[in-house]
């Protein structure tokens, strides 16, 4: 089932949804490929965002803003089924080639956006956009900053865009579903948990299982011959 694009409002909480030519396609290109749960995240991603740069008086700009909140899980969609790269890359690529007509450094500071909106602790030190977006997306899926926002907002936001009774375990099926064929991109992700929930064989990475079995810890066969043959 596609999302309902003719049902999208002009202004939720406050916020106006851009209308321009790239927001357009940008949003008719996700509605057209991602899971309805997904598309829903995305809007209400936006919403919560651009109120953030409203309260911190960070001016930016709402059809960029838009286009980085649409295209954050491109990466899901079944045009990726075969991709061995992390999801986030591949939206983040996705929305380069859209973005090709803009200045570089535009596309350039959405590109590190989207392919570092899931990973904790870094994007609030790369630029106001990726800040703004990996807040926002905190706050959809997992309630971070949930009271920074009033409940007219929450309920405005919801009316526009529900999340629907099963939302949580809708979401978690939809990114479950883009990153199953690549469990080995999930190392260090949320969506490693997600796997590890709906995968009954999936075995994630250890990290200390890494180091201490790398070759570094295993006699090199070449570098003791080529020592014993040197010394004679």
């Amino acid at each position: 089932m596609k999302y309902e694009l003719a049902a999208t409002p002009d202004e939720v909480a406050g916020v106006c949804i851009p209308r321009t030519a790239l927001a357009a396609l940008a949003v008719e290109n996700v509605c057209a490929v991602l899971d309805p749960v997904l598309v829903g995240h995305a809007h209400r991603v936006f919403v919560f965002a651009a109120l953030a740069a409203l309260s911190e008086r960070h001016a930016c700009d709402a059809e960029i803003l838009y286009v980085s909140a649409m295209y954050a899980n491109m990466g899901l969609s079944p045009a990726y089924a075969h991709s061995s790269s992390r999801y986030e890359v591949d939206s983040a690529d996705a929305a380069r080639v859209l973005l090709a007509g803009v200045s570089p450094r535009v596309a350039e500071d959405v590109w590190r956006a989207i392919a570092l909106h899931t990973t904790p602790g870094i994007p609030e030190h790369v630029s106001p956009l990726a800040r703004l977006l990996a807040r926002a997306a905190g706050t959809d899926l997992v309630g971070a900053n949930y009271d920074a926002y009033t409940c007219a907002e929450h309920a405005a936001i919801l009316a526009a865009y529900p999340r629907g009774a099963t939302f949580s375990e809708d979401v978690i099926r939809a990114i479950g579903s883009g990153v199953a064929h690549r469990p080995q991109t999930t190392s260090g992700t949320w969506s490693a948990d997600i796997l590890a929930r709906l995968d009954p064989d999936y075995c994630r990475l250890n990290y200390c299982g890494l180091i201490l079995g790398s070759r570094w810890t295993q006699p090199d066969n070449n570098f003791f011959s080529h020592s014993r043959r040197h010394k004679s």
